[in-house]
């Protein structure tokens, strides 16, 4: 017996029917070992030696695998077949050489760039060795990005105080949202007219023709740049006589895209579907890992992660006999077509995404998938087998029109397109395509050469030019791409590092830098402007291609890279502080100095009118203050634009007065401080005050938000064993509920308003069963084991707890609902709880908080404050 090791549980339970009983499949859960966050994990002095470390859970998998290979008779190595794969592999073979698992046996790699029957049978026929370039170009990448990191954290704490951590290729990303962030700031808007004349022919059909140039002489976008010349013309157009000098319809060709690469897929899925790059690969990983299709499981597309565009030949004739059927032979071309990848270096060498099988028509297979499965899977059936498709042939008509009133003249001109062939339009057009509504996609009336035309209205209509929009997640991979930044499986991390860091916002699908972000880009580009140049970390990016080719060494690359670095960082810690902020003054004009409705000068203190306003740094972040303090203590918060008077505007007093408080009859107040908006009720030391919580807005508070806020701690009720009180409330670390020196937290903001007795009782008495028992709530016990998650991370258990049965999932525990029968509850059922309190913020902490909390815990501990009630000034 061998065994196998792959990397989701999904695909190992998929992957063991198709082998048998003389293997073992068992999987990884992805990475097994990963760098310490800690000082010393990557050691320059030592030649870049790496230190790994194994987490718990991953400990124990690889106790079973070790104790499986001891078992077996040989190993085979068959996780994704991508860099990121090759490394897990690698690291799993590392670590059963040094249990002494292996001893003499044979040790193999596969990879399968699909997960049905043939695909796995014949990798498993035509194994290989670890490829060491692979791993080396992953062991470069990973060093890289650990050095930078923790080498720059560390700055940016001392000299840019709120700063969380500065990644090689996220900061690169940021520069990009922050750089069209002030293109739109500096664009300034230009009118201009376009005129258009809607005329009929002499068999009554009426078209539009749009005016190309005025008395000889060619007209471009902005030429009409007033409504006086645009009068002019349209008085000139309405006396006119048309006639058309000529008409060409010419047939032209348009050939299918090649099948979807990982990038081009979340594009298409962002603008067809309205899905997150997240989103996207989360539902292709289960398209990929396989589906129970009537009674057979199978994957259903090839693997996601991807930038090659060529299909299989095997693939290719599939393809073309699902085209003769489907559609008809005269859309299948007379030979294939043929791709070629436009990446400098498509280090991932397999497929374009695909269906594993053509004839599994969306239709066919929509019955065993979800909404989003069902859909995605069509989007990617659609687009393979649409690029081996005929060309759609269209006929575009160009009318050009004579305009003649007395000495002047005018050229107009009509365009149109009919559709002669759809070919492979019938199966899969662009949404952008769909959604054209220029003059091409026009079809025109009968027009010949040299008849007169009618005139029956001139129209002449304003514009303005618009600002370069802000990136959405598709397009900055779009983007990313074309820059050579980044590689497949690094876009949805590089996009949820920006968003959980807050340096971006997501509104209507578009990124938004918010002040943090602009900060740290600005800080970046002012002190280590070569380490975010898109050139220098494309050039980066193209050595660790060329390590994975084999023709260069990885520490070579590392050491060239260490040596600048390094001494870039010892420069900047000579640094003072001043001379970062007048730096950041400087490039962050527009964002730290909005201009005033007024006119006036936007770095004069608006409290003193003497000052000069300038960034200032505190141990929560920047903010903007005044150079008189503490004689003056105008404050604001970064990015506050709407209010650019700060603590001071919102009236004469510096307020904005929302009502009283029915019961002490002090003024409620909202107001902006250094640290952001907060309530206060009643003035002087005594005050109440509290900051607004994460989510809400200046905007959305009102006198009952106000009084509710200002109302906390509140009374939930007795404990019913103990007849103490529960209260709940807001505090640094977020909403909690409190009983007898217990803290338990809460989801969200909302449920400090609205939680009941019921509820924090249960609530409490989980915390407290987690505090005794650890991970799994101490000694609840397990009603229902539903086995492991499928996208990874351990079991699924239905537990019963000391207030109800709950699902447990890691250290999430997901309540069941009132009248749940726990026996009842399907692995759907716990799936969709998980996802519900996950997504409340029920997760346990991000990865990266750890990684700070070793760095420098009380750098961190300092950063995460966030007091209830914070003090003007």
């Amino acid at each position: 017996m061998d065994v196998v090791v792959v990397e989701s549980p999904a695909k190992a339970k998929t992957i063991n029917k198709y082998l048998g009983r003389n293997y073992k499949v068992l999987a990884s859960f992805g990475h097994v070992r990963d760098l310490p966050a800690k000082d010393g994990s990557v050691r320059p002095d030592e030649d870049f030696a790496m230190s790994w470390a194994v987490d718990t859970a991953s400990g124990k998998r690889l106790a079973d695998i070790a104790k499986a290979v001891k078992d077996a008779d040989g190993l085979i190595l068959a996780t994704d077949p991508d860099r990121e794969g090759e490394a897990i592999s690698w690291h799993v073979l590392e670590v059963l050489r040094q249990k002494r698992a292996l001893k003499d046996k044979p040790v193999s790699r596969v990879v399968f760039n699909a997960i049905t029957k043939s695909s796995v049978l014949e990798a498993m026929a035509n194994p290989r060795q670890i490829d060491v370039p692979l791993v080396d170009a992953y062991l470069a990448r990973r060093a890289l990005d650990y050095l930078v990191g923790f080498t720059l954290s560390p700055v940016l704490w001392r000299k840019l105080p709120g700063a969380r951590s500065a990644g090689r290729v996220q900061s690169v990303a940021l520069r990009l949202v922050c750089d069209r962030e002030s293109e739109i700031e500096r664009f300034i808007r230009e009118e201009y007219w376009q005129i258009s004349a809607l005329l009929g022919t002499p068999r009554n059909e009426t078209f539009e023709a749009r005016l190309t140039a005025f008395e000889r002489k060619k007209l471009q976008k902005l030429d009409i740049a007033n409504k006086t010349q645009a009068d002019d013309i349209k008085a000139m157009l309405e006396g006119a006589v048309f006639k058309a000098l000529s008409v060409e319809a010419k047939p032209t060709k348009r050939n299918p895209g090649p099948p979807f690469t990982t990038s081009t897929l979340q594009q298409a899925a962002s603008s067809g579907l309205g899905f997150s790059a997240t989103r996207t690969m989360q539902v292709a990983q289960r398209l990929y890992e396989g589906m129970d299709i009537g009674g057979e499981t199978a994957g259903l597309i090839t693997y996601m992660r991807t930038d090659g565009v060529q299909m299989a030949p095997e693939a290719i004739d599939g393809a073309r006999d699902a085209i003769a059927k489907e559609f008809g032979p005269k859309y299948l071309p007379e030979k294939p077509r043929q791709y070629t990848a436009k990446a400098k270096n498509a280090q991932e060498a397999h497929e374009a995404i695909r269906p594993t099988d053509f004839m599994r028509t969306p239709a066919s297979v929509r019955q065993y998938l979800d909404a989003d499965q069902a859909r995605l899977y069509e989007l990617i059936w659609k687009r393979a087998i649409a690029s081996q498709m005929q060309p759609a042939e269209i006929e575009r008509t160009t009318v050009e029109i004579e305009a003649v009133n007395g000495a002047r003249t005018a050229e107009l001109r009509a365009v149109g397109s009919v559709v002669r062939f759809d070919g492979f339009i019938a199966a899969y057009t662009d949404q952008k395509d769909d959604d054209a509504e220029d003059e091409e996609n026009r079809r025109l009336p009968e027009i010949r050469a040299g008849e007169q035309l009618a005139r029956q209205a001139i129209n002449a209509t304003q514009h303005t030019t618009e600002p370069p929009p802000r990136y959405s997640e598709a397009s900055l991979i779009k983007k990313l791409e074309e820059l050579g930044i980044g590689r497949p499986s690094t876009y949805t991390a590089i996009l949820k590092t920006l968003e959980d860091r807050d340096y971006v916002t997501i509104d209507k699908r578009r990124l938004v830098p918010q002040a943090k972000g602009r900060l740290l880009s600005a800080f970046l580009e002012s002190f280590f402007e070569r380490y975010v140049e898109y050139d220098f970390t494309a050039s980066l990016e193209e050595k660790l291609d060329e390590i994975s080719d084999g023709k260069l060494a990885w520490k070579d690359v590392l050491r060239d890279f260490w040596k600048d670095f390094s001494g870039a960082v010892a420069d900047i810690k000579e640094l003072r502080v001043t001379d970062v902020l007048d730096a950041l003054n400087e490039e962050l004009a527009p964002l730290v100095f909005p201009a005033r409705e007024d006119g006036s000068n936007p770095r004069i203190c608006p409290k003193c009118g003497t000052g000069n306003l300038s960034l200032k740094l505190g141990k929560f972040g920047a903010f903007v203050g005044c150079s008189n303090y503490p004689e003056c203590s105008f404050t604001r918060q970064l990015g506050d634009a709407a209010n650019p008077n700060g603590e001071n505007g919102g009236g004469e007093d510096g307020t904005k007065v929302l009502g009283k408080d029915p019961y002490t009859a002090e003024e409620i107040t909202l107001r902006s401080g250094r640290f952001g908006p907060y309530l206060q009720r009643g003035d002087g030391k005594e005050a109440k005050r509290s900051s607004l919580p994460k989510g809400w807005t200046p905007e959305s508070i009102d006198h009952e938000k106000a009084l509710a806020l200002l109302g906390l701690p509140r009374d939930v009720g007795k404990h019913p064993e103990s007849g103490k009180m529960i209260s709940a409330g807001l505090g640094r670390y977020g909403p909690f509920v409190l009983h007898d020196g217990t803290y338990a937290n809460l989801d969200s903001i909302e449920d400090v308003f609205s939680i009941g007795l019921n509820r924090a009782v249960t609530v409490i008495a989980e915390k407290q069963s987690k505090a005794k028992g650890g991970r799994n709530g101490g000694t609840a016990a397990a009603l229902k084991e539903l086995g492991d998650h499928p996208d990874g991370g351990g079991k699924i258990v239905v537990r019963d707890g000391k207030y109800g049965p709950y699902v447990n999932f890691g250290k999430v525990n997901a309540t069941l609902p009132k009248g749940k029968d726990p026996q009842s509850v399907t692995v759907e059922d716990a799936l969709a709880l998980i996802a519900e309190k996950e997504a409340k913020g029920g997760g346990g902490k991000k990865p990266f908080r750890k990684a700070a909390a070793a760095k420098a815990p009380a750098a961190k501990k300092t950063a995460a404050k966030k007091p209830a009630a914070k003090k003007k000034g």
